[in-house]
């Protein structure tokens, strides 16, 4: 399969990945997993490596390379087994860049995604809200024009990179009466004054700095509004599908190599005289799950392909996240089975697999909101239109 979309420069781009994600960031997750914090030093060495700039214009640093070469990112970062270093490094790739790429002006490009893709800049991603998970259009940030700037108020939480980022891509109602269509995109520096984060503790991710931000009386200038005004909702709409489709890459990737760990404990661990991957019954699970995760990888590279190509593919990218994860999920308890006690220690993958996975049905749209979606778009035949920038 993945000679349909793989050439051997795509190989090698992987094996070039696998080998740096060992060297570089594996001696070091175990403790930016205790510490929840993960070093500057390494972003810098990820931007070095031009693995931040993958997608995004030469003119400003990147490589403009096509997106199966993302998706080899995702799959490799899940390989290491921290989900919390792998959302860290795509929160920014892909939710805070994505927008800066998308919405941003020439000068705020210089000023926010060429550092971003050297990795000497961090971003993240403020949409969510504690009383609106999901809920995006009905958010209650604020942002009113007082003459040369906006003055924001409101507080986002699970925000992903939310404490130790450098800026911040924040939604808010600039005109609340409209409801979701007076929703706008803007960017701000850390250091603002009226911006503060506190820590949130999780049950997994723990090597990533997951925030719940607020905002009293901040100073937005107006030149750091990006696209237009009260275009937020589309744009967000329109970067929903990459990153729901993203979720259904790690899910895949993760059940993926859940899988192989579990057969090759399998081969070697004995009971009753004979190696447990020879009894029936586990190895008709197995052969059940391993065809689960084939089936949701085609259908992520096929959704991938045609992303590639211009395709508007919300629907598709919206089963992806909603199917891939559920199945991750599913794998890794059943992977975590096969070791028995041991699949239950700290010191094997799976314990900590099993954490970081729980969280696939739940960021970037609930598993219920996504088959509400669906549903409006199978059943009622609603359509979304993709955003377009003056």
């Amino acid at each position: 399969m993945t000679d349909l979309y793989y050439t051997e420069e795509h190989h090698l781009f992987r094996e070039s990945l696998r080998d740096f994600l060992q060297k570089e960031v594996v001696p070091h997750i175990d403790k930016w997993e205790k510490t929840g914090h993960i070093e500057r030093f390494i972003w810098e060495k990820v931007g070095e490596m031009g693995f931040f700039g993958i997608n995004y214009p030469e003119e400003y640093g990147g490589m403009n390379l096509d997106l199966f070469y993302t998706v080899i990112f995702l799959e490799e970062l899940q390989r290491i087994n921290s989900g919390g270093f792998a959302a860290a490094m795509w929160a920014h790739a892909y939710l805070a860049m994505t927008h800066l790429n998308a919405e941003g002006d020439d000068r705020i490009k210089q000023k926010y995604l060429a550092p971003s893709i050297e990795g000497k800049m961090i971003g993240c991603l403020c949409i969510t809200e504690p009383f609106g998970g999901s809920d995006v259009a009905g958010m209650r940030t604020t942002a009113v024009k007082e003459g040369d700037h906006y003055v924001l108020n409101g507080s986002k939480t699970f925000i992903t990179n939310g404490v130790y980022s450098d800026y911040l891509i924040v939604a808010a109602k600039t005109s609340p009466e409209l409801g979701g269509k007076g929703m706008s995109i803007f960017v701000m520096d850390r250091d603002t004054s009226g911006i503060s984060a506190t820590k949130l503790d999780k049950l997994g991710w723990r090597a990533s700095d997951t925030g719940e931000i607020a905002f009293d009386n901040v100073k937005v200038p107006v030149e750091n509004l990006m696209g237009e005004e009260n275009k937020g909702f589309a744009y967000i709409m329109q970067h929903f599908a990459l990153e729901r489709l993203i979720m259904g890459i790690n899910a895949h990737a993760r059940a993926e190599y859940a899988i192989e760990y579990a057969l090759d404990y399998m081969k070697d661990r004995t009971a009753f005289g004979k190696t447990i991957n020879t009894f029936q019954a586990l190895r008709h699970l197995m052969a059940e799950r391993t065809s689960e995760v084939e089936m949701a990888k085609a259908f992520n590279y096929a959704t991938a392909y045609r992303l590639n190509r211009g395709e508007y593919v919300v629907k598709e990218a919206t089963m992806s996240k909603l199917i891939s994860t559920k199945i991750a999920d599913q794998v890794i308890n059943d992977c975590l089975q096969m070791l028995g006690g041991y699949g239950y220690m700290e010191e094997y993958p799976l314990a900590r697999m099993m954490r970081d996975s729980r969280l696939g049905p739940i960021g970037g749209g609930t598993s219920e909101i996504l088959r509400e979606i669906i549903a409006k778009m199978v059943i009622d035949g609603k359509t979304y239109d993709p955003a377009t920038k003056k």
